[in-house]
């Protein structure tokens, strides 16, 4: 027998064999759990537990209405995954605060619990993607899951919070002041229309557009706009990055978007030729350095190869162009692409453990 490098078997370091097993055996009980897990964020059991000091099988049946035999296998599930701590003594389970801060309260900057309906989104759609491994084919963003859009959304989200007027506008000389002055601003691939929002409710002085070429995006990101109360000075638009009219924009901005576009050289060149004199644009894009060796370690690494198989790579082969960067595209390939797009400087104006931030300027 030889393994498949034609190495004898008796070669095999069987401890590694074992190690390796093991190592399958745990993500194969995380990937279970996910499932859980999923099904904690969308039928509410997260922030049920989030309520209470401790609760029991039965008494989380009392207060959620559902299957108390389902819940206690639920519930041991969690604390067997280290999410909840039990105690044998009460037979109760507590979600600790910090724990509650990731996967049962959307406003914290640690807000996690999306990922899960990004996993419960994607293996929806496996048949696709084994489809399209066969011809190398794209699934436009229409395609996908429905739950896929929202769960981008509310994992991008805490970042942006955390980030955009903190950190990544700081970064952008000059533009601060044109924002708290009173700028235009347009945001191309808006999608739910998150970091628009945002700024709107930062910088009432300026005004802000939005366009997506998903409908259904453009929907949701004008009802997000009107619950925020600033749907006067925001407006969302259906079109595609090359319908972008201008020119008057003070900013323009990709948030996580560039790399998902099959031409983003030519969404860049539109974005350009919308620019007021002295204007911006901004790319937000996944962190990454230019060594693929560099970007493949790590859960981070890993978080951004899964996604953009399941979401990035395919939705930019969707498209003409069909370039494909991925979400580690590197700052050496974006800034050459603003460079190939006709901007006269292109730099990495920030980076942070999960985001860089390109600037570019006429």
């Amino acid at each position: 027998m030889t393994t498949t490098d034609d190495r004898p078997a008796t070669d095999i370091d069987l401890a590694r064999v074992e190690q390796f097993a093991q190592q399958v055996s745990g993500d194969v009980a995380v990937g279970g759990n996910a499932i859980l897990a999923y099904l904690g964020d969308r039928l509410g059991l997260w922030r049920a537990l989030a309520s209470v000091p401790a609760v029991t099988s039965e008494e989380l049946a009392e207060r959620t209405g559902f299957a108390e035999r389902y819940l206690r296998e639920w519930l041991a599930a969690q604390a067997a995954a280290g999410y909840l701590e039990f105690d044998p003594g009460t037979r109760a389970f507590r979600l600790p605060p910090e724990h509650a801060l990731v996967l049962a309260d959307e406003d914290s900057l640690a807000a996690s619990a999306g990922g899960f309906e990004f996993l419960a989104a994607t293996w929806a759609s496996v048949d696709q993607f084994a489809g399209a491994l066969a011809t190398g084919e794209g699934i436009g963003w229409d395609a996908q899951d429905p739950r896929l859009w929202s769960a981008v959304e509310r994992f991008y989200r805490p970042l942006y919070a955390g980030s955009l007027v903190p950190a990544w506008l700081p970064a952008l000389d000059g533009v601060l002041h044109k924002l708290h002055a009173g700028a235009r601003v347009l945001d191309i691939g808006c999608g739910l229309g998150t970091p628009t929002v945002l700024m709107a409710e930062t910088f009432p002085n300026s005004t802000f557009t939005g366009i997506d070429s998903h409908a259904e995006s453009i929907r949701r990101a004008t009802a997000a706009a009107e619950r925020a109360g600033v749907a006067d000075r925001v407006t969302f638009r259906h079109a595609a990055a090359d319908e972008a009219e201008g020119p008057g924009y003070d900013l323009v901005c990709f948030f996580d978007a560039l790399h998902d576009m099959g031409d983003p050289v030519g969404a860049l060149r539109q974005a350009r030729a919308v620019l007021a004199d002295g204007g911006v644009v901004m790319a937000v894009e996944p962190a990454a350095t230019d060594d693929l060796h560099e970007n493949i370690h790590g859960p981070m690494g890993l978080t951004w190869f899964v996604s953009s198989f399941l979401a990035c790579v395919p939705g930019s082969l969707s498209q003409p162009g069909a370039a494909a960067l991925g979400a580690q595209a590197g700052p050496a390939r974006l800034t050459a692409a603003f460079r190939e797009a006709g901007f006269g400087t292109a730099r990495l104006a920030a980076s942070t453990p999960v985001n860089l931030v390109i600037e570019g300027r006429v």
